[in-house]
């Protein structure tokens, strides 16, 4: 049997952390930053764990 690809766009965009977990990025972090509060872009900086219902589905798509 072909092995499983991992799917190009999820490995860009998701990382698995060491106990497993998937972390994402958070989203309005990417351009027009200038007029964004630093109060904003700051909550915004910090990776955060995928939630649970989506967890499976990016796994698959990780080949994990």
């Amino acid at each position: 049997m072909p092995k499983m690809k991992t799917h190009s766009g999820a490995k860009k965009r998701f990382r698995l952390s060491g106990s497993g977990k998937i972390m994402r990025r958070r989203a309005n972090r990417a351009h027009y930053n200038e007029h964004k509060s630093s109060k904003l872009t700051r909550r915004l900086a910090p990776e955060v764990v995928m939630s649970a219902a989506d967890t499976k589905k990016i796994k698959k798509l990780l080949g994990k």
